[in-house]
């Protein structure tokens, strides 16, 4: 454990080396301030790096990273971070990243008592039972766990359009898209699951705020 460790640390070292001999002000830049013009919420798990896998630059992705990517309205932690991407950091584009094979939508398929985690995965499960008719009808267990994921991201943006904070920003005409996406482990390639949301015409009138 101590030489995984100590590696971390010379790696980091090496990282600082090569990004100086590009650009040896590199990190001088850094310093003085981000204006990302993304924010991306992905699941915690550690094989989705969000800037790795689409190339993105330190200063370039304020990210939030949870267990299978949740928007979920009492959370403390996601609307702070949503409500400084979106108010001060003024960002363009919020994505929802999923990705096939996720361990807290595979849990949410099944009654296993897990532990803490279990009151968590229960807003997943919520989102089976707004689909349950679609995804009972999917015979194959593989097919119906990948369409889960799709449909768990697809509910999250449409979460992340009824926040008051995002609606705020929609209502002093801020350029702002939110989009979802899931990420496939087995090739490395993003799936752009075709709904991006850039007002609140499309939730029901219930759900759009009078700001």
């Amino acid at each position: 454990m101590e030489k995984y460790y100590n590696k971390m640390l010379e790696n980091n070292k090496k990282w600082v080396t090569s990004k100086l001999e590009k650009d040896p002000d590199y990190f001088l830049k850094l310093s003085k301030g981000q204006q990302p013009p993304v924010l991306w919420i992905g699941c915690s798990d550690s094989r989705v790096p969000a800037n790795e896998i689409i190339g993105a630059e330190p200063g370039e992705v304020f990210v939030h990273r949870n267990i299978a990517n949740m928007v979920v309205h009492s959370d403390m932690n996601l609307l702070s971070v949503l409500d400084y991407a979106v108010n001060v950091l003024k960002v363009k584009h919020i994505i929802v990243c999923g990705h096939y094979g996720c361990g807290g939508v595979q849990a949410a398929m099944t009654n296993k008592h897990i532990g803490l985690i279990d009151n968590w995965i229960r807003h997943i499960k919520d989102v089976y039972r707004f689909h349950s008719s679609e995804l009972n009808s999917i015979v194959d267990e593989a097919e119906r766990f990948n369409r889960f994921v799709e449909l768990n991201v697809v509910e999250q943006v449409l979460d992340l359009a009824k926040t008051s904070i995002v609606q705020g920003a929609w209502g002093k005409n801020q350029d702002l898209h939110v989009h979802g996406w899931v990420y496939d482990v087995a090739d490395g390639l993003i799936k752009d699951l075709g709904i991006s949301i850039k007002n609140d015409d499309s939730l029901a009138d219930v759900y759009q705020l009078d700001l």
